[in-house]
């Protein structure tokens, strides 16, 4: 063979490996991912936190989660009493992960740990996130995208809206794709393997890392863990949630198998999705769209899309949190393949604009004031709860139910009315006597409860405990 053969280049792969932009040891350091990390855990956690001690936290979805994190911390199948008497929750959502909370939940058991913990979560995404940044650009720039990313609506609406297992897939996508990004093969499929133990559509994700690795030229590892994505994923959808679950199927599976028109309305229409889209890209000055790391965002964004259900569609709650560190480090890698710095400096001061611009819009904002104001039911609510004894069984409205799933078995008023369980306590909140507003379905059912054998016994501005007269 010539020395000319071998010289001549090889065929570039999917994609080029990241290259570090200097010192990549000292500009690591220069960057500072961690105290990023824990700057963005004290916003977090204090957010979260204060949201629940004004009353605002709610039993759907963390009265939910702490009952399967008490019953995990006492070595019981996770039941969750506001899903329905006896419900296991695997039979739901597949989230054995939550067991890992376990130990955590015993030492501490309180909401509080979980919100604590997810604080936690997502804070440590910043890291990878951060890290990668600094090595496609400089420590200044990246650490810029750091705190872009930390900022971004996804993970401050995941923060403002109670707890969920989602916040264990943050880190782990987030170190999966440095990894990518580094060409670093088998360490992202160890990040990406225990995403199955999330929840039940992130198989899909994890087979789209394993196509990704697959074509990059890296075989025989890509396909192995494109095998698992799915085999896993068909396991846990079409056998091990319907064991669990009182119907015998999996309950979400309709609003993906149902009929709606053609496939590219449904999944384009209506605008609303792709203003979603537009959310996601804009923050990176659409400069993800360079990388190929940004596909491995379609799994996600396909099923929500594909669903019928409009409340996958949009920017709230947590659905949108685990796109977040895979656009930003998708932003990240681009950054790399640029040669140009005036476009990287210009790039990261609209990514850092438009975060800044956003922040009086999203949860975050409640920092510089509402967050530290007192509720003024908290007190009276929490005056009426301590007449309440430990192990009691109460069924409490949506607001109030968190306040007592750490020591009581509770159940969701007023739903607890009709399925024949009839708890001895009933706790809720009336808004004509001065309690605070509830939920439109639970208002309609206060004057029935009288008439069903329960009687006051304590009130305080308009939080009201009922006990069962004949018990």
């Amino acid at each position: 063979m010539s020395s000319t053969a071998l010289s001549r280049p090889r065929p570039r792969p999917f994609t080029d490996p990241v290259p570090p932009r200097g010192g990549d040891t000292h500009r690591r350091r220069a960057g500072r991912p961690h105290l990023l990390a824990v700057l963005f855990f004290a916003a977090y956690a204090a957010l979260s936190v204060s949201k629940h001690l004004q009353l605002r936290s709610t039993g759907y979805d963390l009265g939910i989660f702490e009952q399967a994190s008490r019953a995990y911390a006492h070595l019981r199948v996770p039941v969750s009493e506001l899903k329905g008497a006896g419900y296991n929750l695997l039979g739901d959502h597949f989230h054995p992960i939550l067991a890992t909370l376990a130990p955590l939940y015993r030492l501490f058991p309180t909401p509080l740990t979980l919100l604590t913990a997810q604080a936690a979560l997502l804070a440590l995404s910043v890291i990878p996130v951060t890290r990668l940044a600094i090595r496609t650009t400089t420590p200044r720039l990246g650490t810029a995208i750091g705190i872009a990313y930390g900022l971004s609506w996804g993970l401050q609406k995941t923060v403002a809206f109670d707890f969920h297992e989602i916040a264990f897939a943050v880190p782990l996508v987030a170190c999966c794709l440095e990894r990518l990004a580094l060409r670093r093969w088998r360490s992202a499929a160890a990040w990406a393997l225990p995403l199955v133990l999330v929840k039940e559509d992130l198989p899909l994700t994890v087979a789209a890392i394993g196509l990704y690795i697959l074509l990059c030229g890296r075989r025989r590892l890509g396909t192995a863990v494109l095998t698992y994505g799915v085999l896993s994923g068909l396991l846990i959808v079409l056998v091990v949630i319907p064991a669990f679950n009182p119907d015998g199927h999996y309950d979400y599976l309709h609003t993906a198998t149902q009929a709606a028109g053609d496939p590219l309305t449904r999944l384009l229409l209506p605008p609303q999705k792709l203003g979603t889209l537009l959310a996601l890209l804009a923050p990176t000055a659409f400069l993800a769209l360079r990388s190929p790391l940004v596909l491995l965002a379609l799994p996600t964004l396909a099923w929500r899309f594909w669903s019928t259900n409009p409340a996958y569609w949009g920017l709230d709650y947590h659905y949108s949190a685990v796109l977040m560190p895979i656009v930003f480090l998708a932003f990240a890698d681009a950054l790399g393949r640029l040669n140009r710095s005036g476009l990287v400096t210009r790039a990261v001061a609209v990514s850092v604009a438009a975060s800044l611009l956003a922040l009086p819009f999203l949860p975050l904002r409640d920092l510089a004031g509402p967050a530290w104001r007192p509720s003024p039911w908290a007190g009276p609510a929490r005056e009426v709860m301590a007449a309440v004894p430990d192990g009691a069984e109460i069924g409490a409205v949506n607001y109030l139910a968190p306040q007592l799933t750490s020591r009581a078995h509770v159940y969701r008023f007023p739903q607890v009315l009709d399925n024949g369980t009839k708890p001895q306590w009933l706790l809720i909140s009336d808004p004509a006597r001065g309690g605070m507003p509830d939920f439109p379905w639970e208002l309609p059912r206060l004057p029935d409860i009288p008439s069903l054998g329960y009687r006051l016994v304590m009130e305080r501005s308009g939080i009201q405990l009922y006990r069962l007269a004949d018990r």
